[in-house]
């Protein structure tokens, strides 16, 4: 993985850790065009464009998990498309949840990204 690639997930996951007071550092890491795929606030539909994407993101840090901890576990790389597996616990969940994000790069910036949740009951 490339020193760019490494330091565009450290900072999505240190701007997800910190919530609202890291959207600048947020927003500066997606492309103009990003698509953003997610399961908590419109799930099965696509945030397309910086806007549209700091809107959901806005909604979702209006509900904060309180003492959240988010933790990576894994990184798979494949070409342009970076896996990371996370483990994410907070007192408000009953358990730990854990997922998967894929990101897709370019130019320097996170293109895509699709968020999945891990079915708790599997």
């Amino acid at each position: 993985m490339s020193e760019s690639t490494q330091e565009l997930i450290d900072g999505y996951y240190a701007a997800m850790r910190r919530g609202p007071e890291a959207e600048a550092d947020m927003i500066a890491l997606l492309a103009d065009d990003i698509v953003y795929i997610e399961p908590f606030t419109s799930p099965g539909e696509p945030a397309v464009g910086i806007e549209a994407v700091r809107a959901r993101l806005r909604s979702g840090w209006e509900t904060p998990l309180p003492e959240m901890e988010l933790d990576v576990i894994a990184i798979d790389i494949r070409g342009d498309t970076v896996t990371t597996r996370w483990e994410c616990r907070s007192p408000a969940l009953p358990t730990p949840a854990r997922g998967t994000d894929t990101y897709t790069f370019a130019g320097g910036k996170i293109t895509r990204l699709v968020v999945e949740v891990d079915d708790a009951r599997a």
